[in-house]
């Protein structure tokens, strides 16, 4: 994990051509080298040396195919606040090792605030919801509460990162 100042540091790193890059390929991962040569203007070479540099630098996570979630029937997103009952780092660890089992949950994030974690859970129906709650959240040791909310409209959806002068 990169900490707040070597991470600043990359972007440092990262020229208008390297930034445009990044920007093309959060875009379509599918591009190849002379598709994104052409929206940045270069030539095949040096954009693949680019793009291989980026790359060495850790810049690069993973390149993933994203689906229509209506389409494959994933219709129901619910946001849980989710309390623990204690918070030694055992409890952490066990809780946070039950959650990346569970194929519902698509995000899952330590908080500050009124909560503990919050979890992005994504199902086909508020009847799969309440299978996964009951029969799967339900059982993981020490949760105190959970809250759920509901997603009426997705507003925005973005996986891009916008890449600013630094």
């Amino acid at each position: 994990m990169l900490n707040q100042d070597n991470s600043s540091t990359l972007l440092h790193d990262l020229d208008k051509i390297d930034r445009r890059i990044l920007q093309v390929m959060q875009a379509d991962a599918k591009l190849n080298t002379k598709e994104i040569a052409h929206r940045v203007g270069l030539s095949i070479t040096p954009t693949y040396e680019r793009i291989k540099k980026i790359e060495k630098m850790g810049l690069i996570k993973s390149q993933v195919t994203l689906l229509d979630r209506q389409k494959v029937g994933k219709t129901l997103i619910a946001f849980c606040s989710v309390s623990l009952q204690l918070h030694s780092l055992a409890h952490i660890k066990n809780f946070e090792a039950a959650i990346a089992k569970l194929h519902e949950v698509m995000e899952c994030y330590h908080v500050a605030g009124n909560y503990d974690y919050l979890l992005k859970v994504v199902v086909n129906d508020m009847n799969k919801y309440q299978q996964f709650l009951t029969y799967k959240l339900a059982t993981i040791e020490n949760i105190a509460q959970v809250h759920s909310s509901f997603v009426m409209t997705e507003t925005k959806h973005t996986t891009a990162f916008q890449l600013d002068e630094v």
